[in-house]
């Protein structure tokens, strides 16, 4: 059985031996090579379809219904951006894989975009069918995963701009994928978009990106939101409280270590400026949390009300490669360190800003080689985005 897709048929299954629907006389063999096998979603101002080319492997034609000049562009962007991004979490798009099609009797066309089939559930279906949420080993092994894909998305200076659970497919064999990129937009034309079209999901999008000021930290936040949900399987309403515009996720009873906690809060920072600079960033996070002796049936501490959650700290130019397959270990330091004090003062710190501390730690010695053992404490402190917690650096070192 073959669909018909124009929109006023009355009557769109036609017989496989048809090349013309036999209720409109529209075409059923899109550009040649498509033949539409069934409805897979519809909504909004387009429909999803399964076809099948000319080697009879399936793929999904998504047809966009509405002729609005800004929603034809958003719909032209995604096939560009599509057809501009190589990597196996994306889905790929084919040389003139967009093609506009008129149905009998129409005067407008219908925009068609063909695309690599993504077999697999979404996130939140995937949630929902599973019943409970996910731990954090398999949160930080899912993580990995998309942030390497934003760092090829953002490498070519593109946004996604509406990263959430249902637009994150997990495919059969445990790989992850990002989908949707019809809202996606590049860089250079978010300088200012008050004219433009915002993306806005509840609880999922920053404020500056509602603003239309969207910036690649923008995604960041919305994958820390979209993480918290999977590590708790609750609505992100439930976490937020109007009366203080305040986000308490920590006081649901996790087991979920404190690094990983705090990496989450530093990517839903209120401030684009205080979340991770770039992905490799995070990459390096994840990396330093999964190779850590750290298990991760540590409890999250609640809270207290007078702290806020330890922020990440960002060196723009450090490299993936500082970091090795294990956490890696203070080195005795010449100019007034005791190696014992070397070796005791990085775990304490990384109490306050978690696996990336043995960085923090080597980079202020190696700038700073002739410090005290009192002079270098006071430099850490200062790595210490909360006053708070720097102050309770200081005195577990009795300064």
């Amino acid at each position: 059985m073959t669909l018909c897709i124009n929109p006023s048929c009355p009557n769109p299954q036609s017989s496989d031996d048809h090349l013309f629907c036999e209720a409109c006389g529209s075409e059923l063999l899109l550009e040649g090579r498509y033949r539409v096998l069934c409805l897979r979603g519809q909504g909004g101002f387009g429909k999803t379809y399964e076809v099948s080319d000319l080697d009879n492997c399936p793929k999904i034609l998504k047809v966009l219904t509405d002729n609005y000049p800004k929603h034809v562009e958003l719909f032209q962007r995604e096939a560009h951006l599509l057809s501009q991004l190589d990597h196996p979490g994306i889905p790929k798009v084919e040389q003139n894989a967009y093609f506009t099609y008129y149905p009998r009797n129409c005067q407008e066309p219908l925009h068609c975009l063909v695309m690599e089939k993504i077999v697999g559930l979404d996130l939140q279906d995937y949630l929902r069918q599973r019943g409970h949420p996910i731990d954090e080993k398999l949160a930080i092994q899912w993580m990995k995963q998309v942030v390497k894909i934003l760092d090829v998305v953002h490498a070519q200076q593109v946004l996604h701009r509406d990263i959430k659970p249902s637009n994150i497919m997990l495919k059969a064999n445990g790989n992850i994928s990002l989908v949707d990129f019809g809202t996606a937009r590049s860089v250079t034309n978010l300088t200012n978009e008050l004219g433009g079209t915002r993306v806005i999901s509840s609880f999922y999008t920053p404020r500056e990106q509602m603003h239309g000021q969207g910036v690649p930290q923008s995604d960041f936040f919305a994958l820390g939101r979209t993480f918290v949900y999977l590590l708790t399987g609750k609505d992100l309403n439930d976490f937020y409280d109007a009366r203080t515009d305040e986000f308490s996720w920590r006081s649901t009873q996790l087991n979920v270590s404190v690094p990983f906690a705090n990496l989450l809060d530093s990517l839903m920072a209120e401030r684009a400026s205080q979340r991770p600079v770039n992905a490799q960033i995070i990459l390096q996070q994840l990396i330093a949390l999964e190779s850590s002796n750290q298990p991760s049936s540590v409890p999250v501490a609640p809270a207290h009300p007078e702290l806020e959650p330890t922020q990440a700290i960002h060196f723009p130019d450090a490299s993936p490669q500082r970091l090795n397959s294990s956490t890696p270990s203070v080195q005795p330091v010449v100019g007034g360190i005791r190696p014992e004090f070397a070796e005791r003062c990085s775990p304490i710190l990384a109490e306050f800003i978690g696996p990336i501390a043995p960085i923090v730690y080597q980079r202020t010695v190696t700038e700073h080689p002739h410090l005290t053992e009192k002079e270098l404490v006071k430099r850490l402190s200062e790595q210490i985005p909360n006053p708070q917690q720097a102050n309770e650096f200081l005195r577990r070192f009795q300064y």
